[in-house]
């Protein structure tokens, strides 16, 4: 299953490069932000993140619902999409 999880921006590049370091449940890793290119982003950020690319900008009270609602799925989701999300890089 892949879904748009939230992830705190923990790190902006400074190689110009349309890229942001986020966390997910301390998994590390880093996004495309090309899709949101326009939006200014900082470190305590919240971005929607799925397949490598921050979708939008969310707030934190959005981002803590959001995985409420993942980890209530039960059974291994969000387990699996942070093993999904750990394995993945954006160069």
């Amino acid at each position: 299953m892949c879904l748009g999880v939230p992830a705190e921006v923990i790190a902006i590049p400074e190689s110009g490069e349309p890229r942001a370091r986020v966390a997910i449940s301390g998994v590390e890793r880093t996004v495309a932000t090309d899709l949101i290119a326009a939006e200014e982003l900082r470190a305590g950020d919240w971005v929607l993140v799925h397949v490598g690319f921050a979708l939008s900008r969310i707030d934190a009270e959005e981002a803590a619902i959001t995985l409420e609602q993942i980890r209530r799925l039960g059974g291994t989701v969000l387990d699996d999409e942070l093993a999904a999300f750990g394995r993945s890089a954006i160069d």
